[in-house]
């Protein structure tokens, strides 16, 4: 772990059975945590071969898969098609729960901006800016995401080597950056909609995100 990053520790656990409305169910371990450095609830999910027991021993089952995944209230729980965020989290809960690990359930709402702020980015790219531009116009980072706390997380979880599913380059250089070894970044799939078409495909064009869209989609971005 870095000098600069200061220990968090587990605060609670406890099995929780979750469910989709797909019909998926299964049972996740959920952990909070104290001493996370920028003081959100920030939680995770033990899935899989890591339900039931927090602390693995790093020679045992390999390295667990882990998710970030930041919170989309629009998208994670309403269902918004604007962004392809609550279809990344259906995906992400069912490859992990296979496969064994944790999906971190990271309080960073519309990149770091929180969700009126967000609502607010919707009303410009409405206008014509892109995500990222909505961002900037509205005085924050294109991206204000720090994944700090997810190195915390894992640390405390005894999940300092992982396979890190995602296509955002930006998190697997953070994690390196706070002592976390990411073995393979493993992409998702492409959850592609009329809606959220333009917004994929500016996740690629300045964001560098690993998604396989069709060259149409790119051109029309």
């Amino acid at each position: 772990m870095t000098r600069d990053l200061p220990r968090a520790t587990i605060r609670t656990e406890v099995a929780v059975p979750i469910a989709f409305g797909d019909g998926f169910r299964a049972t996740a371990r959920l952990v909070t945590f104290d001493g996370l450095v920028d003081g959100l609830e920030h939680v995770a999910l033990g899935l899989g071969s890591r339900a039931t027991s927090t602390i693995h021993d790093a020679t045992g089952d390999g390295p667990p898969l882990v998710r970030l995944h930041s919170e989309c209230l629009t998208g994670d729980v309403f269902g918004s098609r604007r962004c392809d965020c609550g279809p990344q989290l259906r995906e992400a809960v069912g490859r992990i729960d296979r496969a064994g690990g944790y999906l971190l359930y990271l309080r960073q709402e519309g990149r770091g901006i929180g969700l009126v702020a967000k609502v607010d980015a919707y009303a410009l790219q409405d206008a014509g800016l892109d995500t990222y531009e909505a961002n900037l116009a509205l005085g924050y980072d294109a991206d204000e995401r720090d994944y700090a706390v997810a190195a915390q997380m894992l640390h405390a979880l005894g999940s300092p080597c992982i396979e890190l599913l995602s296509n955002n380059p930006d998190k697997a250089q953070q994690l390196r950056q706070h002592g976390v070894t990411v073995v393979q970044q493993v992409p998702t799939a492409v959850h592609l909609s009329r809606a959220n078409a333009h917004y994929l495909a500016t996740k690629v064009r300045r964001g560098a995100h690993t998604l396989d869209l069709p060259p149409a989609v790119g051109e029309r971005g």
